[in-house]
């Protein structure tokens, strides 16, 4: 369709195709009103205006159920295949929805997309216990962790806030021989360094004010099984020398006993930042380092698999459809341009809270880039963020991001678990990177 000839049906067709992708309006004989840039680049030739779908779809193939639907008025979401120029042919889905006048056909709206291939290639998606890829380097992240699952050494896994950290472990312990024993997991950062005592190796009874029984400590928990240490660079130094001397004697000493408990736990310990230069900056023990450094593995950001965000943007909106407040049939192409753009400093569970907020704020069927948080729609001003972010050393901080943490604690009226999910990092993420930029973090 040339734009000097038929400018109306032309805006018509890009407004569809902004909405719903791909897509062919027909009038009730089946004749082509408009098509959308992207059905010709999908066909692979120009769609005349007033050709018959049936025709330009299905050519001379001898099986036609989509135009027997269409012929029968019914609606239809079927396959039909077309050459490549390189001669290989390629699976488009054709979605066939009637448009209804006082109870008769008037016309039909046809979206096209193509049927992703579920063959085994380079490019195939990955299942891998909760986690989902296209990408290479992740896929070689799998294939490590299921090699290292079968070995009882200690795995340490160097990934961004919501890379998926605890999903590395859990998968590490369901490939173990400890798959059936416990699976116990405990953030460093999160406590004061004598309750994490505590909670790490237990105390006796009267061992301080408070501790009116014996608490067994989660080392003890996790027997036969796997613990879950993470940000254990966040570690006290007066704990490191003493998760060093239970690594070694494999025992534990609760807080004001004296009798050592034996203990049979493999570590998988996480961590944001290089545990090498925090030995160097002399933050963290070397050996310390050394023994949980066995098996190293570093999660690739979100935004080093841009590829990956189309496929988790669909398995996410499955995972809010199932939910059943809205039901979303479609992620209009500008809203997936705008997630592919953003560089998603929060990662996987950032582009969850995306979705979520998208799911609140939108209506209808179609998730629109109008229903996506400010950041994700204003990309130019994340990437400055997340550049400052990854670059600047933890102790130089960055104010672009101390600016992004104020805007986040403004939306959120000063709640911190609300402003944490809008920037997609944890509550104690939140509290860690705001001493690090030397910002006031009152409760």
């Amino acid at each position: 369709m040339s734009r000097a000839a038929a400018p109306a049906a032309r805006v018509t067709a890009l407004a569809l195709e902004s909405l719903a992708g791909p897509t062919m309006l027909l009038d009730g004989a089946l004749r082509v009103l408009s098509a959308s840039p992207g059905v010709e680049a999908l066909l692979g030739e120009p769609v005349p205006t007033g050709a018959l779908a049936t025709r330009v779809l299905c050519g001379q193939s001898v099986d036609r159920p989509i135009a027997e639907a269409l012929a029968a008025g019914r609606a239809i979401v079927g396959t039909v295949m077309r050459p490549r120029r390189d001669g290989s042919l390629r699976a488009l889905r054709v979605r066939a929805t009637p448009l209804v006048d006082d109870g008769a056909a008037a016309g039909w709206l046809l979206a096209l997309d193509e049927q992703p291939s579920d063959g085994g290639g380079p490019d195939a998606p990955t299942r891998f216990h909760g986690m989902l890829t296209r990408d290479a380097a992740m896929k070689q992240v799998f294939h490590v962790l299921e090699r290292a699952a079968r070995r009882d050494m200690p795995v340490l896994v160097r990934g961004e806030t919501g890379a998926g950290k605890e999903l590395v472990a859990r998968a590490v312990h369901a490939l173990s021989p400890r798959a059936k024993g416990p699976f116990m997991a405990i953030n460093c950062a999160a406590l004061p360094a004598s309750l994490l005592e505590s909670e790490l190796f237990g105390h006796v009874k009267g061992a301080f004010t408070g501790a009116l029984r014996e608490h067994a400590g989660i080392f003890r928990s996790a027997d036969r099984g796997t613990l879950f240490l993470d940000e254990v660079a966040e570690m006290p130094p007066e704990l490191q020398a003493k998760l060093l001397r239970v690594l070694e004697t494999h025992t534990v000493i609760p807080v004001g006993g004296t009798d050592p408990v034996a203990v049979n736990v493999r570590i998988v310990a996480a961590t944001h930042q290089s545990l090498r230069r925090a030995v160097e900056l002399g933050r963290f023990r070397a050996d310390l380092m050394y023994r949980l450094r066995v098996v190293p593995v570093f999660l690739p950001p979100l935004r080093a698999r841009r590829g990956d965000v189309a496929l988790l943007t669909q398995h996410l909106v499955d995972e809010l459809n199932a939910a059943g407040e809205r039901h979303v049939a479609r992620v209009a192409p500008g809203t997936l341009a705008a997630l592919t753009r953003y560089p998603w400093p929060g990662n996987v569970r950032e582009l969850r809270n995306a979705l979520e907020y998208a799911f609140v704020i939108g209506e209808g069927p179609v998730l629109n880039e109008a229903d996506l948080p400010p950041e994700v729609t204003a990309p130019e001003r994340a990437e400055e963020t997340a550049a400052t972010a990854v670059n600047a050393p933890p102790e130089l901080g960055g104010s672009p991001e101390a600016q992004r943490i104020e805007r986040a604690l403004e939306r959120a009226n000063g709640n911190r678990t609300r402003a944490a999910k809008i920037l997609g990092m944890s509550r104690v993420t939140l509290w860690r990177r705001m001493r690090e930029l030397a910002m006031a973090h009152d409760a």
